[in-house]
């Protein structure tokens, strides 16, 4: 058996110390799911993963194995979130961990401006895919989501309808300057290299009188040494808070538009400071999951 998952808390377990108590939980999940995915692997072995949902967006998943006498085997488990909006269009690659038969995935989005790395949720429906010989796929999107243990409600900055337009038409043009970039334009790479000299020159003046956080909106930014946690600033475009039907603990499900990325955080109550609205501001660290929606 494993350490316990400290993500655990954000679904609403913070009360689980103990292995024993994770060992419980476990068996809870494996008795009565709410969906079980399977793949049959190389002789005659099925990869299972098992799925509790203890809110309508937040639960728990069991990976291992059933063996030729039918037995299952633990394998490893992990929180999850399920996110409610395409994130990304952009292509994914896929990597398998290490140590165990999990995967992540990597996706190049301009909107970012790095490589967003997550924790691969539908793992069964990508071996599916893999075992059908059907990989690449192209035309897939993705949802991404993330579950936070610590974050807290920043107050927007003020902008008026005029600024709004502007911040919007340049995000677009950076975008594009990005993606001609990519492809070896020589004229774009040195408009986006002035581009950020000149905002630097602006933020080292400003940064003397002004708040951080009032000349920065948002962020998203790679953090610690794992390479799927993310510190990240964003604008709350919606709030719910939903009920762990096990332990009744609260959770704040996020909407979160961080640079035109839009996805869901996870949070228990407990571990936010400050009153989430939509207007207002999430600043935290998540662990960062994704679902490839597969085509059918």
């Amino acid at each position: 058996m494993r350490h316990l998952h400290k993500y655990l808390r954000a679904i609403g377990f913070s009360n689980i110390k103990k292995r024993k108590d994770l060992i419980e939980l476990i068996k809870m999940v494996v008795s009565s799911p709410t969906n079980k995915n399977y793949v049959t692997k190389d002789e005659n072995i099925i990869q299972v993963e098992i799925c509790k949902e203890f809110t309508s967006s937040v639960g728990m998943s069991i990976c291992g194995e059933y063996d030729e006498n039918d037995v299952f085997n633990y394998e490893y488990s992990y929180p999850f979130i399920k996110g409610t909006t395409i994130s990304s269009r952009e292509d994914i690659s896929i990597e398998r961990h290490g140590d165990k038969e999990s995967y992540a995935g990597i996706c190049d989005d301009i909107k970012i401006g790095v490589s967003l790395i997550f924790y691969l949720q539908n793992m069964i429906d990508y071996l599916k895919e893999q075992s059908q010989g059907k990989l690449p796929i192209n035309n897939t999107s993705l949802t991404l989501s993330g579950l936070s243990i610590q974050g807290s409600i920043i107050l927007p900055v003020i902008k008026n309808e005029k600024q709004v337009k502007k911040y919007k038409q340049a995000a677009i043009n950076r975008n594009h300057l990005i993606a001609a970039a990519r492809r070896g334009d020589e004229e774009a790479i040195e408009s986006l290299t002035l581009e950020d000299i000149d905002t630097y020159t602006v933020l080292s003046k400003k940064i003397l009188k002004e708040d951080v956080f009032s000349l920065v909106d948002t962020y998203f930014m790679p953090y610690g040494i794992e390479c799927d946690k993310y510190s990240i600033l964003g604008e709350i475009e919606a709030c719910y808070l939903q009920k762990n039907s096990v332990t009744e603990e609260e959770i704040y499900v996020l909407t979160i538009n961080c640079n035109d990325l839009i996805f869901d955080v996870g949070i228990n109550k407990k571990d936010l400071w400050g009153e989430p609205k939509p207007g207002r501001r999430f600043k935290g660290i998540v662990w960062l999951q994704g679902y490839i929606n597969f085509p059918n």
